[in-house]
């Protein structure tokens, strides 16, 4: 059975709760989500509030302090939020690139490949009493004798040291202390179910993938789960190839893609939609397929989509860019989307103005 690009986002928006919005809680939305994109705390919590009917500010924050959200180094070297569970999949595909191991990396920390798990229980063990900043972690770590060598490194911010360490589950961030980030270690974490092993991990995101972000081609696998992490093309390959029977191959106007088998009724079932949405830059409508691709993100259009600009969204597609300034929403609608739903618009300014909790006005102009 033919299926279309339209039909495909229309099941997609369903899969990410953004049509229709839906009625999870916030540790299900980043759960189905598999990862919520945090460089920005008001961004990260107004992607999982947009995907959420009714909420209320700090909820985000109270699931990090309870353990059920954690926010830590991941796709990208980036900083998302995650839940313990899928977190722990995603970790260890990170943690597969083993770039401790490298010549230049043993070379530059002064840290051969044996050194590197007494280095880790250091860290684990300066983070016994609570929360570290950056700063107040390296000082802890460079008191060793071991590891003065090391301050240099601190002093420059020490995150690409860091990453592995949390790719590995020995830390994460934890709450800020005045406005600055602090680590914890993670596998105190109650929820924290540690490392799988890496074929069942790997297994695990691929099906993730799809039942979010599907139906994707190969390549579109590969971009979320090898680009900037470790796993390695063939291995994710190897995954897909596993799943066996448990996929199902869509044509999508003329394009391969694949699906997961218990999706493909629902997915013949969609029909296309117009829903538009207002998201947060760099939310994971875009990052998860990533900005090239086409479908989602038209490419005359895509500098601005990867600079982190605000987005607006019809039917999936990304259709113009917004602001808020005071109680202004202006919205620049691109002229290629044709003419701007005023009152699909309004709506959502309606909507976003009940997540922000203040009254705002939307203004339209043409990009």
């Amino acid at each position: 059975m033919p299926h279309t690009w339209s039909q495909a986002l229309a099941w997609r928006l369903g899969r990410q709760l953004l049509e229709p919005v839906g009625t999870e809680s916030t540790v299900d939305v980043v759960r189905r989500l598999g990862a919520v994109p945090a460089q920005s705390d008001p961004a990260a919590e107004l992607a999982v509030r947009t995907r959420r009917q009714r909420s209320r500010p700090g909820e985000v924050e109270r699931a990090l302090a309870e353990g059920s959200l954690i926010k830590t180094f991941a796709f990208r070297g980036a900083t998302h939020l995650m839940t313990p569970e899928e977190g722990s999949a995603y970790l260890a595909l990170r943690a597969a690139s083993r770039m401790w191991e490298r010549k230049s990396w043993q070379s530059y920390y002064g840290l051969t490949s044996s050194d590197w798990p007494v280095f880790r229980q250091t860290v684990r063990e300066a983070l016994d009493d609570g929360p570290l900043t950056h700063d107040e972690l390296g000082a802890a770590i460079t008191a060793r004798p071991d590891y003065r060598h090391l301050d240099s490194v601190f002093a420059e911010g020490a995150y690409t040291l860091l990453k592995p360490l949390a790719w590995q589950g020995d830390l994460c961030f934890g709450p800020p202390r005045d406005g600055r980030a602090t680590f914890q270690r993670l596998d105190t974490n109650p929820c924290w179910p540690g490392l799988p092993e890496l074929d069942d991990a790997g297994m695990r995101a691929v099906a993730a993938y799809l039942r979010t972000y599907g139906p994707a081609t190969a390549d579109r696998i590969h971009y979320w789960l090898g680009e900037g992490l470790g796993a390695g093309r063939r291995r994710i390959q190897s995954w897909i190839t596993a799943l066996g029977d448990r996929l199902a191959v869509v044509e999508l106007e003329g394009e391969p893609t694949y699906v997961m088998d218990e999706d493909l009724e629902g997915l013949s079932a969609a029909t296309a939609t117009t829903a538009l949405r207002l998201l947060p830059g760099h939310d994971q409508w875009v990052l998860g397929p990533g900005t090239a691709d086409a479908h989602v993100v038209p490419p005359s259009r895509r500098a601005l989509v990867t600079r982190g600009a605000n987005l607006v969204t019809t039917g999936g597609v990304v259709s113009g860019t917004w602001a808020v300034n005071g109680d202004q929403v202006t919205v620049a609608w691109f002229a290629e989307a044709g003419p701007a739903p005023q009152d699909a618009l309004d709506q959502e300014v309606d909507r976003l103005a009940t997540i922000l909790g203040r009254p705002v006005r939307g203004d339209v102009r043409t990009a």
